[in-house]
């Protein structure tokens, strides 16, 4: 079974607001979000640094939107290891890294716990609207990271 990472903006444009995300890009969204919460499994960080973001922008009561009931699926079942992998990542003191998991690297440090997990856990990064993903290519390959880009209009790189 494929595992995922999710960046938060996946969950921002499934919301339908907030965002600079097409039509068509928050309805796939929609769809994904809606298929990971019912079938599929998540990864996040053991030190609840995804949650934490997660939560500053999405609500713990699952609603309105799509994009706050994948969280409170999140919140729900972060310690079902049936739906959710905990992973363990290490804060690195070198700045150029971010975490042990990453070499030194451009990437955006507030995306580098997402890119940590889904080299711990061997995930699926999803992203809607970051074109960072893109932009740093070669970093995912030589990470051997797959990035699914769910708004490829939104991306460029």
């Amino acid at each position: 079974m494929t595992v995922f990472v999710v960046d938060t903006n996946v969950a921002i444009a499934a919301n339908c607001r907030g965002t600079h995300a097409d039509k068509s890009c928050q309805l796939t969204c929609v769809r994904k979000l809606r298929s990971l919460v019912e079938e599929e499994e998540l990864a996040v960080d053991d030190k609840g640094l995804i949650f934490d973001e997660y939560k500053h922008h999405l609500n713990f009561s699952g609603a309105p939107g799509v994009g706050d009931m994948f969280f409170k699926h999140v919140f729900d079942n972060q310690y079902n290891g049936n739906r959710i992998r905990r992973v363990a990542v290490t804060k690195s003191d070198d700045c150029s890294r971010g975490f042990d998991e990453l070499p030194p690297n451009e990437f955006d440090p507030s995306d580098r716990k997402f890119l940590a997990v889904a080299v711990a856990a061997n995930a699926v990064v999803l992203n809607a609207t970051d074109s960072d993903w893109s932009e740093q290519r070669l970093l995912m390959e030589d990470l051997d990271v797959t990035v699914c880009e769910l708004c490829p209009q939104h991306v460029c790189g």
